[in-house]
């Protein structure tokens, strides 16, 4: 499939969902989205494992000029006042608008499910049509020990509180997708 054509079965898809799907063209498009939309929403942090000390100290700038804290590590002491998630993507799902991550890191699994809004980073080029395109590289991960890879289609949601659905119970109320124009794409 075109890569044009996976964008845009992401993008349905993940509207579907309630997902929010961004192209973008730099690492640093991503972070400077991160920050606006954290203060737009009212936000004062942003949960953000796993940054190269340059990508971390490009956000710590960015962040403090909009009087946000960044927050890199040691996530869980701060779990109850987290309002922003920022992670990459190892893979792109197109067919159900889902993102997958090795979040073998506590800090990890805490950037994407404990927090309002999840801004993830998927590079085009590791985005793929359906899970069976991915199967070598998802055996690969889950070899590794300790492994937790979490497959994410969309905000939190459930319907099981009076059959009503509610968005934001056991998770983000928000998930952004943001597609990296990358090297390899």
């Amino acid at each position: 499939m075109e890569t044009e054509e996976l964008k845009r079965k992401l993008k349905e898809k993940a509207e579907a969902v309630q997902s929010v799907t961004v192209e973008i063209r730099t690492f640093d498009d991503a972070l400077r989205y991160a920050v606006d939309l954290t203060a737009e929403q009212g936000g004062k942090t942003i949960a953000a494992p796993g940054l190269s000390k340059k990508e971390r100290s490009s956000l710590a700038k960015s962040c403090e000029e909009k009087g946000i804290t960044l927050l890199t590590e040691n996530l869980k002491q701060h779990t109850g006042g987290l309002h922003t998630g920022f992670t990459g993507v190892d893979w792109g799902i197109a067919e159900t608008a889902t993102i997958v991550l090795d979040s073998a890191s506590e800090d990890t699994r805490i950037a994407t499910m404990l927090v309002e809004t999840h801004v993830a980073v998927l590079p085009l080029s590791r985005l793929r049509y359906s899970a069976s395109d991915i199967e070598p590289e998802l055996t690969r991960m889950m070899k590794k020990h300790p492994s937790y890879t979490a497959f994410i289609s969309g905000a939190s949601r459930t319907a099981d509180i009076e059959r009503a659905l509610t968005i934001g119970v056991h998770g983000p109320q928000q998930l952004h997708i943001l597609i990296l124009e990358d090297k390899k794409s």
